[in-house]
């Protein structure tokens, strides 16, 4: 890891991550969640203040990253229910088949470098029950904009830190076996329209 990616690049993620659209959009998806929680990719803890304590048992926070995790201390530490860490990668969840209620990904299928692996992985943990929470940026419809997408992805993604800003999130979580319940998008105001394409539902196994 170089100096860049220990020290500059999680400190840019925290920010970005925590921009007013972005944390407009988590409030639409994180107070559903219930019961034994999974987030995937945790980060910096931003989804934190939005569960209801209320519906939730515990949260397991799978991120692999020591520094997103340091970021995320604070909102851990006022957590008003028990936060578990898991610092393996997205694609490898070390959690039983069907232990968890509710899995939540948001802002996070863009980095995770197979996501179709890592959401039936997400599956498998899955209660019969239980649903998938997901906000996540992607493919825009129109094409001029999907097509300056495809172009800058290459030049973006290290720059990013493995983020994608081309991929099909809908049709990437079907293809992993889960049947969407509802998705609603729309480009988030106040970002670039080629990162701001935002989709955001719930699916089921």
């Amino acid at each position: 890891m170089g100096l860049y990616e220990k020290y500059f690049l999680p400190k840019l993620i925290n920010c970005a991550c925590g921009a007013k659209p972005i944390m407009r959009q988590r409030a639409k998806v994180v107070p559903l969640a219930r019961g034994r929680i999974l987030e995937i990719g945790s980060g910096a803890g931003h989804n934190i203040p939005y569960y209801d304590p209320a519906q939730v048992e515990m949260l397991y926070a799978l991120e692999p990253s020591d520094e997103m995790r340091a970021l995320a201390a604070d909102r851990v530490a006022k957590a008003l229910f028990k936060v578990e860490f898991i610092d393996l990668p997205g694609e490898n969840i070390p959690l039983e088949d069907k232990s968890v209620d509710t899995v939540v990904t948001t802002f996070t299928l863009c980095t995770i470098p197979d996501a179709l692996t890592a959401l039936r992985g997400m599956l498998r943990v899955l209660r019969p029950d239980g649903q998938l929470l997901f906000c996540e940026h992607g493919i825009a419809p129109d094409a001029p904009v999907a097509k300056w997408q495809n172009r800058l992805n290459p030049i973006w993604k290290p720059i990013g830190g493995g983020c994608n800003i081309n991929r099909a999130i809908p049709r990437l979580i079907e293809s992993a076996g889960f049947q969407i319940n509802d998705v609603q998008s729309m480009y988030l105001p106040g970002t670039p329209r080629i990162m701001g394409y935002n989709y955001w539902g719930s699916a089921r196994r």
